[in-house]
C-alpha cells in the first residue's frame, strides 16, 4: 500500500474492539482523503507507534491537506452496523468497515445497492456475531463456589468459548439477567465479573480455572431426561442449534448420545402401547360454607391441613414444588390475609411471606399499625407454580382452574381460623375469596362481601410494588399502607 508522498499508513486501534477509536481515525483518514487502500489498520497486540505511523525507518508522511476533506454523512443503519461488525474476528473487519465508509461517502448509490459484496459480506459478519451471542446467552451454565471474598457467600461460575470478541458486548445482559447473584464468566481472551453493583473485566482464563460439575446439576439432568421426548427428536437441527463445540460446558450434553440412540426404540414404545383416555383434573365442587368443606375434608387442625396439601395432587403444581405452604398466624385471629401463592423462598423455607414481598408486608403492617403475630397469613394456592429458565425457577401465576382446584383447602383455612375479616393480596386471592373476578386496581381499598359474610378488603399484592419503578415506589406504599389501616379497625375492635 502507498500512502501521502508514497508512504503507507498505519491506524492504530486501542484493543480488538476499539469502536470509538475506529470512530475518531475514519473521520480523520476520510477528512484528509485517504483512501482505503493506502490504510494498514492494527490492534494493539500488533506494533505501531502512533495513530498514524509510516515505516519505523522513514520519515513522517505529511496527510493530505484539509481542504480536500470529506463530509462523512452515511446511514445510521451502517452506525448500527459498525457495532456488531468491530466484535467480529476477522482480522480484515476495520479495512472492510472503512472501505464501506469510504464507498458510502464517494457512491452514494450503494445504499440502495441490496448486493454489494462488501455490503454483504458485512452483514454476514454481524450475523455471525448476532448468532454467537445468542449461543452464550443460551449456553452459558453457572456452577456455584465459595466467594473468596464475600465469606459464606456463593459465587457462580462458568466458562465459555465465544467464536467472536462479545464478551463485553453481552456481560451487561448478563447483568440484567442475573442482577441478584454474584457471578463470574470465564473465556480464553476475557472475563467478566459482576459484584453486585459492576460489571469487572479482566484477562482470559482456562477452562481448568473453572468449577467442574457437582451434585448440584442432578436435578436438572433429571428434569432434562423427562422431558426429551424421542417421537420429535430432529438431529440434524439439534446439530445446527447445538454444535458440539459446545457440549463440554453444558450438564445435559452427556446424557444426548444416549437419549438419541434410545429415541427409535423409545418412540416405537410408545406406539405399541394403547391409548389411554384423558384424564382431566376437574374442581372440586364446593358447598359455599367453610364449615361445611372442612369436614368434608377431615381437617380438624392446621397441622392435618398441612399434611393433606403436602399430598395434594389435584392439580400438576403439587408435582413439582418443594412442599406446600399453608397459612401461619393464631387461630381466631380477627384479621385473616390471603395473597396469590408461595415464591421460591416460601417453597423452599415452608413458611408464607418470607421472601422480598414478605418483607416489604411486614414493613406495611408495621406503618399501619398491625402486628404481623395477631393476623393470619396464607395464600389462595398452597404451592409455588414456576418455570425453568435453565437452572432458575421463575415465578408464573397460577391459572383459573389451578385455583379453583386448591379452593376447599382455602376454606379448610378460614374454617379453621375463624377470622371475623378477611384482606385479599392481589387479584388471584380476591377470586378465590369472593368467588368471582375484582378489578383490583377500581376496588382496592373498598369492602367486599363473601356468600357466607365475611367481609373482604381489597388490596394489591405486595410483590407488585416491587415491580415499579423505584421513582413509584413510595407513593405505591403509602396508598398500600392506607388500604390496610382500613383493615386495622377489625383489630381495634
Amino acid at each position: 500500500m502507498t500512502g501521502p508522498s508514497g508512504v503507507a499508513m498505519d491506524a492504530q486501534l486501542c484493543s480488538e474492539i476499539d469502536l470509538a477509536g475506529f470512530r475518531d481515525a475514519s473521520h480523520a483518514l476520510l477528512a484528509h482523503q485517504v483512501p482505503p487502500d493506502e490504510v494498514h489498520w492494527l490492534t494493539l497486540h500488533e506494533t505501531a507507534p502512533e495513530l498514524f505511523t509510516g515505516p519505523a525507518d522513514s520519515e513522517e508522511a505529511p496527510l493530505r491537506s484539509i481542504s480536500k476533506a470529506a463530509t462523512a454523512l452515511v446511514p445510521a443503519s451502517f452506525l448500527r452496523l459498525c457495532e456488531v461488525v468491530v466484535l467480529h474476528r476477522e482480522a480484515g473487519r476495520f479495512d472492510l468497515l472503512y472501505r464501506l465508509l469510504w464507498r458510502l461517502v464517494h457512491e452514494p448509490a450503494l445504499r440502495n445497492d441490496p448486493i454489494d459484496p462488501d455490503m454483504l459480506l458485512a452483514q454476514q459478519m454481524a450475523q455471525a456475531v448476532r448468532r454467537d451471542i445468542h449461543k452464550m446467552k443460551a449456553f452459558v451454565r453457572f456452577r456455584p463456589v465459595a466467594d473468596d471474598e464475600r465469606p459464606g457467600e456463593l459465587l457462580h461460575v462458568a466458562w465459555f468459548e465465544p467464536v467472536h470478541h462479545i464478551t463485553e458486548a453481552v456481560a451487561p445482559w448478563f447483568a440484567r439477567r442475573f442482577g441478584n447473584l454474584y457471578w463470574a464468566i470465564l473465556t480464553p481472551e476475557r472475563s467478566v465479573r459482576w459484584d453486585g453493583g459492576q460489571l469487572l473485566f479482566g484477562p482470559g482464563g482456562r477452562r481448568e480455572d473453572a468449577p467442574r460439575p457437582d451434585q448440584g446439576e442432578q436435578p436438572w439432568l433429571t428434569y432434562y431426561q423427562s422431558i426429551f421426548d424421542p417421537a420429535r427428536l430432529k438431529l440434524q437441527a439439534m446439530r445446527h442449534e447445538l454444535p458440539r463445540q459446545y457440549w463440554p460446558d453444558l450438564p445435559e450434553a452427556q446424557l444426548i448420545d444416549r437419549l438419541a440412540a434410545d429415541a427409535a426404540q423409545r418412540s416405537a414404545t410408545m406406539l405399541d402401547e394403547p391409548a389411554q383416555p384423558t384424564r382431566r383434573r376437574l374442581p372440586r365442587a364446593l358447598d359455599g360454607d367453610p364449615v361445611v368443606t372442612v369436614h368434608a375434608d377431615h381437617i380438624h387442625s392446621l397441622a392435618e391441613l398441612k399434611a393433606a396439601t403436602m399430598r395434594c395432587r389435584e392439580c400438576p403444581i403439587g408435582e413439582f414444588a418443594t412442599q406446600s405452604v399453608t397459612g401461619e398466624g393464631r387461630l381466631h385471629a380477627p384479621l385473616m390475609l390471603v395473597g396469590e401463592q408461595p415464591g421460591e423462598q416460601e417453597d423452599l423455607r415452608g413458611h408464607p411471606f418470607v421472601g422480598p414481598a414478605g418483607q416489604l408486608l411486614d414493613r406495611a403492617l408495621a406503618a399501619a399499625g398491625i402486628d404481623r403475630e395477631a393476623v393470619f397469613v396464607s395464600n389462595a394456592v398452597k404451592h409455588f407454580k414456576f418455570e425453568l429458565r435453565g437452572q432458575r425457577r421463575i415465578h408464573k401465576s397460577p391459572t383459573q382452574r389451578e385455583q379453583a382446584a386448591c379452593q376447599h383447602w382455602l376454606e379448610d383455612e378460614i374454617a379453621l381460623v375463624q377470622p371475623q375479616a378477611l384482606v385479599a393480596l392481589g387479584a388471584t386471592a380476591a377470586r378465590a375469596l369472593v368467588g368471582h373476578a375484582v378489578p383490583v386496581m377500581a376496588e382496592r381499598g373498598h369492602w367486599l362481601e363473601r356468600e357466607d359474610g365475611l367481609r373482604v378488603l381489597i388490596t394489591l399484592h405486595p410483590s407488585a410494588l416491587l415491580r415499579l419503578q423505584a421513582d413509584e415506589r413510595e407513593a405505591a406504599f403509602a396508598a398500600f399502607v392506607q388500604d390496610l389501616k382500613k383493615a386495622s379497625v377489625v383489630l381495634a375492635a
